[in-house]
């Protein structure tokens, strides 16, 4: 079995101390930039790898964080994660991602093995129904946890999300805004600290403008295409059909559009619809959605450098830190049109 190239080897090829080997490979300012070039060339020339474990013991760190998010097949969570991984590659963090699918012992069972790996800390998004022991035994064992987009009461610890109330009541209130007063909202759930924000925010929203709110034309649940396309198909077998919709998220109000478009009528112009989170599709899809720019990028970039503060030894204010939401009008709303 070929031995594992040491430190001293690379100094010995290139005539340096292993000290500034050491350093170079740590991109530390105290080598000069072409010297580290030269000491990471000639360390891949060898074949050398950096030893973590090692490192971590000298330095009480091991350069690992933890994400933990719903499903990394939600476009959502994809853009959280993309400013997440860019925020940790400038301070050379490795992450490692778990879906937890609103599973509180896949969840449970991460979070430990994270531990058991020396993790330096954990972004989570939590699962329905997780408790604030879960997240404190990291606390308490010295790994910081940074929460994003959902909240969970009874911790004291940095949580970075959106204004969900504020952002759904722009939504509906742009609805308004062109006279409809039939308006219905598909998609989230009490379970979760932003479905029950955005509820009352759409809820707030329709009493402000004196609108009656009608639970027949609530439909909690659709995260999903298929689940705002199988909403289309309720709504519109309602005796009183809804002239307008604000749905949970973008996914959800691009299968209300091709429910509305599979039932001959035009989204947009027979029935408003907007979604949320601006999501890349968003302005692509046909017609283009009408939707509420959420800040996901600004949520994982914040976790991130909270969480990286935290470890150098700043502190980040515990609580709720809201990102403000922004409206995005395209074509997908459109003024009251009565149809048969």
């Amino acid at each position: 079995m070929a031995q594992k190239v040491k430190l001293s080897t690379i100094a010995e090829t290139l005539g340096l101390s292993t000290a500034t080997v050491s350093l170079a490979l740590r991109d530390s300012p105290l080598v000069a930039s072409a010297t580290r070039d030269k000491i990471k060339e000639q360390a891949r020339a060898l074949g050398y790898i950096y030893n973590r474990r090692a490192a971590s013991l000298r330095t009480s760190r091991s350069g690992i964080i933890g994400v933990v998010v719903h499903d990394i097949m939600n476009p959502f969570y994809g853009e959280i994660l993309k400013a997440i991984e860019a925020e940790l590659d400038r301070d050379k963090q490795t992450f490692i991602l778990s879906n937890h699918y609103d599973s509180v012992e896949k969840q449970r069972d991460f979070i430990e093995t994270l531990l058991q790996l020396g993790g330096d800390g954990v972004i989570m998004s939590p699962a329905i129904g997780t408790p604030p022991e879960d997240i404190q035994l990291a606390e308490d064992n010295g790994m910081p946890a940074i929460l994003i987009a959902r909240s969970i009461e009874g911790l004291d610890v940095p949580i970075f999300r959106g204004d969900d109330a504020y952002g759904i009541a722009l939504a509906t209130n742009h609805l308004i805004g062109l006279g409809h007063r039939c308006i219905a909202m598909v998609g989230g759930t009490d379970q979760t600290s932003t479905g029950r924000d955005r509820y009352q925010g759409y809820v707030n929203a329709l009493r402000k403008a004196n609108i009656d709110v009608d639970p027949d034309l609530r439909i909690p649940g659709p995260r999903s295409k298929q689940g705002g396309f199988e909403a289309a198909v309720h709504l519109l077998s309602l005796p009183q059909k809804p002239t307008a919709v604000v749905c949970w998220n973008d996914l959800v109000a691009i299968g209300m559009m091709n429910g509305i478009a599979r039932a001959g009528l035009v989204p947009g112009v027979d029935i408003s619809v907007t979604g949320y989170d601006d999501l890349e599709e968003a302005s692509i899809a046909t017609p283009a959605l009408t939707t509420v720019w959420n800040g996901q990028t600004e949520v994982g970039r914040s976790a991130a450098r909270a969480l990286l503060d935290k470890l150098s030894g700043s502190h980040e204010p515990d609580g709720i830190h809201l990102i403000k939401p922004e409206m995005r009008i395209r074509q997908s709303t459109g003024p009251l049109r009565v149809i048969a």
